[in-house]
């Protein structure tokens, strides 16, 4: 028999609080259009993309999550030496180590939290919320702070017509923590790497460090392929994430899927036949693909303009780069 002891920690979690953080620069499609043969037309068809924002010099990854993160906190109404843990998920925190969590756990005035970044993509939110609610239900912390935040626009080509409008910059946190009640559902998530090449950085860091390239490393796609994937394959873990909670999409009362092209959100609204009193997360019109900080960008959007409120029914989904997923049905904060 194990001489362990069981660890003691809250029977579920669930989220507090939701912060975010938004670049002040405001780009319209009229600028994108300055280095590629398109129009503010059919980007907007193509993507519902208007407007996104993108990051200054002082604007970094640590500087917008700390504002996020602290938003959070703040509404989460604890304090943030209480913060057990901070899990930061992004792909464009360009210091292989130490990870950018460590910077912003210190930052923000955690009590020696422990800190670390994950790499999921635009499915990334899904997977530290997952691990925060294992945290806390573990009781290997009482307080976990999720932060999703990418600069994009260090990772854009400017003149790929089929990826230059899509991506913007910014930061979304949340607060995750105790709970007597299951607030945050099972998990349905997973992974297909044999479509990697899909979604992926043009070449490696090393190609370019050693002039075997001169252009900087960004992200490219495969644009029709990425979108069939989305609209089938991610609608069906949509549902599965509905049935793990055990609740009917009638029961919904908000959809916040990651905001990575308007028509994709359509087709899964379709597809999963959301009431009508569904509210539908539409972030992308005015903020673009923000990967990882997208969910709880339009989640903290949603709650600020009262389109949702504290207590609402929501099924989140995040999908991207790898290719990876994960969905889940969370009682908004």
């Amino acid at each position: 028999m194990s001489k362990i002891k069981a660890s003691k920690g809250s029977p579920y979690a669930r989220i507090l609080g939701v912060g975010g953080y938004r670049p002040t620069r405001i780009v319209p499609n009229e600028v994108i259009l300055e280095t590629i043969d398109s129009s503010d037309e059919w980007i907007r068809s193509r993507s519902g993309i208007e407007t996104r924002h993108w990051a200054s010099d002082e604007e970094t990854v640590a500087a917008m999550s700390v504002e996020a993160s602290g938003k959070a906190i703040a509404d989460a109404g604890i304090s943030a030496e209480q913060i057990g843990g901070v899990i930061v998920s992004t792909v464009s925190h360009f210091k292989q180590t130490p990870a950018v969590a460590t910077e912003i756990a210190d930052k923000l005035g955690t009590d020696k939290a422990a800190a670390f970044d994950i790499s999921a993509g635009c499915a990334g939110f899904g997977y530290g919320l997952t691990l925060a609610k294992g945290m806390i239900v573990e009781g290997s912390a009482e307080y976990v702070l999720v932060i999703g935040v990418e600069r994009l626009s260090d990772l854009t080509d400017l003149e790929d017509r089929a990826t230059a409008f899509l991506f913007g910059d910014g930061a979304g946190a949340v607060v995750v923590g105790p709970s007597k009640e299951p607030a945050i559902g099972p998990t349905v998530w997973g992974s297909e790497g044999d479509k990697s090449e899909t979604i992926k950085q043009t070449v490696p860091w090393t190609d370019y460090r050693t002039g075997q390239v001169e252009r900087f490393p960004a992200i490219t796609q495969e644009g029709q392929a990425v979108f069939r994937w989305a609209v089938f394959e991610m609608a069906k873990v949509a549902q599965q994430a509905l049935d793990a909670a055990g609740i009917a999409p009638s029961d919904l009362d908000v959809f916040i899927p990651h905001q990575a092209n308007e028509r994709i959100i359509d087709s899964m609204v379709k597809t999963l036949k959301l009431p009508e009193h569904v509210t539908v997360a539409r972030d992308v019109r005015t903020t673009g693909n923000t990967s990882a900080a997208s969910i709880p960008l339009a989640m903290e959007r949603l709650l600020a303009t009262g389109e949702a409120k504290s207590g609402d029914t929501a099924l989140v989904i995040g999908f991207g780069a790898g290719l990876v997923y994960a969905a889940t049905v969370v009682t908004l904060p």
